[in-house]
């Protein structure tokens, strides 16, 4: 099978490598900067320039969320029909409503999709064929998708080293990511943000190592996801702000037993967490 991967940063990247590394595919690759694309080739994480769609059985969109709809409007009439699209767009309601529309327009099939891996650091320097070891990816099919194309997404995803596929709604996802994700980079940076924060050294573990680690991002990308998905943002933030001020005023109104109570929900949220997880 031939697959084109669009976009060679980290997650693009990696999934090349990926690629090359647990299966006999090949791999095309395209990115903005032709230095990438020499680079990508130098490594054998790519076979070949990506100079025309045609003859790709797959692919593969790793790019901000306005580029990825931007390519499907300008590039969509140059995909072959039946050709599988999936990409790798970090919120995914108004990505997939453009992507489904257009495959229906020109008859390929799309699938939205989201790895669910990534590091504090951006771009192909960074990317790493086992970035994706164990990591659940997270797929949001049309209800009208061919359950043949499903299966081989599923397939293909697993056949990388991901350890579980996640069938989802767009709608599902930016909610959830809204939280998982979006809610702790936000809270990681305002956090960092402290200006006691400089004068950590010799006063800090590892609770300040995990809360500062996300705080690294790439502000581009981070600042069109946030709006892209800020309904679902908006809302977690008010209502983390909010459980905030639980612990601000029990503490201003000295009242132990509230601070108590506060603190054991937290240990027993925590607790059915883990018992979840396991």
């Amino acid at each position: 099978m031939k697959i084109g991967v669009i976009g060679l940063g980290l997650i693009g990247g990696s999934l090349a490598k990926a690629i090359k590394t647990h299966t006999d595919h090949t791999v095309a690759g395209f990115d903005k900067e032709t230095s990438v694309v020499l680079r990508a080739k130098l490594v054998d994480a790519i076979d070949e320039d990506l100079d025309t769609l045609q003859g790709c059985d797959m692919l593969i969109l790793a790019l901000y969320p306005h580029h990825t709809i931007a390519f499907l409007e300008e590039r969509g009439h140059e995909i072959p029909p039946g050709t599988l699209v999936i990409d790798c767009c970090g919120v995914k309601e108004k990505v997939c409503e453009a992507g489904n529309a257009l495959a229906r327009e020109h008859g390929f099939t799309y699938i939205g999709g989201h790895p669910m891996a990534g590091i504090e650091r951006s771009g192909f320097a960074f990317s790493t064929g086992k970035l994706f070891e164990g990591a659940s990816m997270i797929l949001t099919p049309n209800s009208d998708i061919d359950i043949e194309a499903l299966t081989e997404a599923k397939k293909f995803f697993l056949s990388l080293g991901f350890g579980s596929i996640k069938i989802s709604t767009p709608e599902e996802h930016d909610q959830m990511i809204a939280y998982t994700s979006q809610l702790a980079h936000v809270l990681s940076s305002a956090y960092v943000r402290t200006p006691k924060a400089l004068n950590h050294e010799g006063f800090s573990a590892g609770s300040f190592r995990d809360m500062i680690r996300v705080a690294t991002l790439n502000e581009e990308m981070w600042t069109e996801l946030f709006f892209q998905n800020r309904e679902n943002l908006i809302e977690d933030i008010d209502g983390l702000i909010a459980r905030l001020g639980e612990y601000s005023k029990a503490l201003k109104e000295q009242d132990r037993e509230s601070l108590t109570a506060i603190l054991k929900d937290g240990c027993r949220q925590k607790a059915l967490l883990e018992q979840y997880e396991r």
